[in-house]
């Protein structure tokens, strides 16, 4: 009777391992896709807000640019542009980042960053461990219980 009680019991066991696993898999795969997703609204509103800096410079540049021209051409000092030329690359650049292609670039680069030298993408100290994060909150726990402790002295 105990033998058929045991094996029950594994069997139950067996079954109910196999559930945490596919439910720890579950929620992980969720995490993943709700992280990414997250990722993918932080790099959509970063690109917005590049477009909208994109388009302010660009008003800026029209207004801007032409009494330049003009005052230089009057003057016959080339001086008054020299301004033109460092605001032209920023231009230049953001508009490269909101409509062109930089974006791809970008991540084109941090793909062989990632495939070439991966040594440096290490974290100072290396990659934090359980006990090491549960070392840190403990001090962190007894050190506010000495502070408050102390408070009740002062």
């Amino acid at each position: 009777m105990g033998s058929i009680m045991g094996k029950v019991m594994d069997d139950n066991m067996k079954k109910q391992q196999k559930f945490m696993i596919a439910n720890g898999q579950l929620q992980l795969e969720r995490q993943i896709q709700m992280q990414n997703q997250m990722r993918e609204r932080m790099v959509a509103m970063q690109l917005a807000s590049t477009r909208e800096l994109f388009w302010w410079l660009s008003a800026f540049y029209a207004v801007a640019a032409p009494p330049m021209i003009i005052g230089a051409r009057k003057t016959k000092r080339a001086a008054i542009v020299v301004p033109l030329v460092p605001l032209t690359f920023i231009l230049a650049y953001f508009g490269d980042m909101a409509y062109g292609n930089k974006m791809e670039r970008i991540r084109h680069e941090a793909d062989i960053i990632m495939s070439d030298t991966p040594d440096l993408l290490l974290m100072p100290g290396g990659i934090p461990t359980f006990s090491n994060i549960e070392s840190g909150r403990l001090a962190q726990r007894d050190a506010q219980r000495l502070d408050s402790k102390n408070d009740l002295f002062l």
